[in-house]
């Protein structure tokens, strides 16, 4: 059975649409703050008695093959997945040939925070102000609103504005080849060409909006499982200290249910109301997803 379920709330394809969490006793719950970052001690299917993997749980804001830029909200009471709004707009990301749309299962990593305060010493740019971003290579096709876990085997170092925006890449542990991967010299040998799509994909996908390419530190190179559990590692830390209000948090909303000594901690019933004083647009929304293809020359 799963441990997370969603409730959505609003008419789809709009403004007002917001997908809510709830764990599985049916209490709404933060995605954000109070699903756990890692699940460790969880033995894998290829596992001996004494082998384990370093799992995380993912939550899924956008399925492969979509254009809508859904994403956790961070400045919102219980952090629903909603779709931002840009300039009055709904932004969807255009289809770069060959490319539809996203190219993985895109998400989130839970209870991490790229601090905008904190200057990476390997970028040398401060953080996003946002969870870690998890691009999920398996094969099946996942749902928004997913909770999976997942095995890390690499990282890559976006620059996007000056910020570092980091993008995990993972595998579902439940995939038929999960086995295979444990680092990421194992993606390049079983999926060749995903990561030099995935750079890709990162490098251009701005442009046809009449923006810049996108930038990235190690000269775009994806770094290791070792690198990428250290950067999990400083961002959970990151999250953790916000969480006990021990640095400046900015906009970003830290209500929490299941972390009971944070200051930010409030009560199930408490949580409901929160939601249920929220008002949602019933206007009946339009799902505009990009279906113009743009090519770009060398």
């Amino acid at each position: 059975m799963a441990l997370y379920h969603t409730e959505g709330h609003g008419q789809p394809h709009s403004p007002g649409s917001r997908l809510f969490f709830k764990n599985v006793a049916g209490h709404y719950i933060s995605p954000f703050h109070d699903i756990p970052e890692e699940e460790n001690g969880i033995p894998t299917k290829r596992a001996r008695n004494d082998e384990y993997e370093n799992l995380f749980n993912m939550v899924v804001e956008v399925p492969p093959w979509t254009n809508a830029k859904m994403e956790i909200a961070t400045e919102e009471s219980l952090n629903p997945i909603k779709q931002d709004v840009k300039d009055g707009k709904l932004p969807y990301v255009v289809n770069i040939f060959p490319h539809k749309g996203y190219i993985w299962n895109y998400g989130a990593l839970p209870q991490t925070w790229e601090d905008p305060h904190l200057k990476d010493k390997s970028t040398d740019c401060c953080g996003d102000n946002n969870p870690i971003d998890v691009c999920e290579i398996g094969s099946k096709v996942l749902s928004r609103g997913d909770v999976v876990h997942v095995k890390i085997p690499g990282i890559l170092a976006l620059i996007d504005q000056g910020e570092t925006d980091w993008k995990l890449t993972a595998i579902n542990v439940n995939d038929p080849e999960a086995s295979k991967f444990h680092d990421i010299e194992d993606v390049k040998k079983y999926k060749p060409g995903y990561l030099e799509a995935t750079l890709n994909w990162f490098r251009f996908y701005k442009i046809p909006e009449g923006k810049l390419e996108n930038q990235f530190a190690f000269n775009g190179e994806f770094n290791n499982k070792a690198f990428a559990l250290k950067v999990i590692k400083s961002t959970h830390e990151c999250c953790k200290a916000l969480l006990m209000e021990k640095c400046d948090g900015g906009a970003i909303n830290w209500t929490n249910v299941q972390v009971c000594d944070s200051p930010f901690h409030c009560s199930k019933e408490e949580a409901r109301s929160l939601v249920e004083s929220m008002s949602f647009s019933l206007n009946k929304g339009s799902n505009e997803e990009d279906q113009v293809w743009h090519f770009l020359g060398k």
